[in-house]
């Protein structure tokens, strides 16, 4: 069985190379300081580091889903600016995803 059956591009590969690099860190993370004891943050839940993770994972998702919208793809695409335009959600990602390991 081949990998055919997905459409493989850039933004496809980097996205689960991303996920892979981040499974990665953590676990290097867990191994060099174990524990990572459950903290009750600004969420209102018990969250690990993992959780804190899947968290920002998810809501960095909708973030970007929010963005493709309210703006759309096929207006940055008649633009020309599909590329530029989405480091906005970028950016909004990482700041959320910094907030929830910091707060949550």
């Amino acid at each position: 069985m081949g990998l055919s059956w997905m459409a493989w591009t850039g933004p496809t590969a980097g996205f689960f190379i991303f996920i892979g690099i981040c499974f990665a860190v953590m676990s290097v993370w867990e191994y060099a300081s174990p524990g990572g004891g459950p903290r009750h943050g600004i969420l209102g839940l018990d969250t690990t580091r993992g959780d804190r993770l899947f968290i920002s994972l998810l809501g960095s998702a909708f973030i970007f889903l929010a963005w493709l919208g309210f703006v759309g793809p096929f207006v940055l695409g008649m633009l020309g600016l599909a590329g530029p335009m989405l480091v906005v959600p970028l950016v909004v990602a990482i700041v959320y995803a910094i907030c929830i390991f910091a707060w949550a």
